[in-house]
């Protein structure tokens, strides 16, 4: 069975078709210039969703300091934290170690070079995410709509779970699977009406089509 998280939720109303549809990962991003940043308090709404279902919240920060993680966690809880800026595997020990809870840390992936390079977090994050390197300029390090070659990641070995990310949609994840191996898909722009909004219909399409 494949996993599957989707990210950038901003309504507690998305959260609860995601449940629904049979996410296993709810995602809200802290990090202002994305379209789907949210505040911690609304991140607490749409966390609230989940009640007794058996589904992990992630919070998606980019070169947070600590004190930028407490702010949220003092009023929202979360199960994992994501890291998706350029933090170091030293970064990542100290965070796990702070607020001892899970990391997810993201890693940019375009040449096998950069799968290689990922290596250095195998076994320092609980776990690893692979997205597509942003496109030059890009004022997000993801959330672009942008594939990689999933096939540089068939057959690699990892000690800590992964997840596959960058570019999925309803018409290709299944494809994406397939030539990655993943045994975790992360969404978000995949299933948006237009940036940052969220679609229903996108979000109960794409849980269809992974869970088949």
């Amino acid at each position: 069975m494949t996993l599957v998280k989707i990210c950038g939720l901003k309504t507690p109303e998305d959260a609860h078709v995601a449940i629904q549809a049979g996410a296993d990962y709810l995602g809200c991003v802290f990090f202002p210039p994305s379209p789907r940043n949210v505040d911690a308090m609304t991140a607490a709404e749409v966390f609230d969703m989940i009640g007794d279902a058996d589904v992990e919240r992630v919070g998606l920060f980019v070169d947070p300091s600590d004190d930028e993680l407490m702010a949220v966690l003092n009023h929202a809880r979360l199960d994992v934290i994501q890291l998706h800026g350029k933090e170091s595997p030293t970064r990542v020990e100290e965070v796990r170690q702070t607020f001892a809870l899970p990391v997810m840390k993201a890693l940019a992936i375009e040449t096998k070079e950069d799968v290689i390079a990922a290596k250095a977090y195998d076994g320092v994050a609980d776990l690893l995410l692979f997205d597509a390197k942003p496109p030059k300029g890009a004022t997000r390090p993801g959330g672009n709509a942008i594939a990689f070659d999933w096939n540089l990641l068939k057959g690699t070995d990892w000690s800590v779970p992964w997840m596959l990310a960058g570019g999925l949609t309803v018409a290709n994840v299944k494809d994406a699977v397939a030539q990655s191996g993943a045994k975790a898909v992360d969404v978000s722009s995949g299933v948006e009406a237009e940036k940052g909004v969220k679609s229903p219909e996108l979000i109960q399409a794409f849980l269809d089509a992974v869970k088949e």
